[in-house]
């Protein structure tokens, strides 16, 4: 069960991440269109720029649970190296209670945020006045999905499985 468990939420990381990638090409693609357009036709640009700052900020909160998954993130291990196997284990479950605990406060936080937008049918304050929940919504979805990896780090920290293997 806690193979499934894991699997499971390892896979929703890895889609979530390939979203994300995506979201990048998209933006990528979108910024070639806005300079094409700038530059060659001296036409206006009215949703591209919104498009390419949400998406590429999208596309950076879905990723982090992936990041977490595969240890991309950066960090400094100079202490925990230097422990002994017991302490790094006890340091490391406490790192994962401290990045669940963030997590889900993020959660929270940006769920209620996202509800307000969505609530009082708030808009940016650009010219193409995008409707804001819609941009809003990889937030509370990405701390999720993040709170969940968290689940699937305290439980592997816990039961000693082997992220690589998927077994203990």
């Amino acid at each position: 069960m806690i193979r499934l468990f894991l699997r499971a939420v390892d896979l929703v990381s890895r889609t979530a991440a390939i979203l994300a990638g995506v979201m990048l090409i998209a933006a990528m693609l979108v910024i070639c269109e806005m300079i094409f357009l700038r530059y060659v036709f001296r036409a206006p640009t009215i949703w591209q720029t919104d498009f390419v700052v949400f998406s590429a900020t999208a596309a950076m909160f879905l990723g982090a649970p992936y990041v977490l998954q595969t240890k991309g993130h950066v960090g400094v291990d100079v202490i925990e190296i230097a422990l002994p196997p017991g302490p790094r284990r006890a340091l490391g479950i406490l790192g994962a209670l401290l990045g669940l605990l963030f997590a889900v406060l993020m959660t929270i936080a940006s769920a209620m945020f996202f509800h307000e937008a969505y609530v009082n049918e708030w808009r940016t304050s650009t010219v193409a006045a995008i409707t804001l929940w819609i941009p809003l919504l990889p937030l509370p979805v990405s701390f999720a999905l993040l709170s969940l990896q968290y689940v699937a780090e305290l439980v592997r920290r816990l039961c000693g499985v082997d992220q690589a293997q998927g077994h203990a």
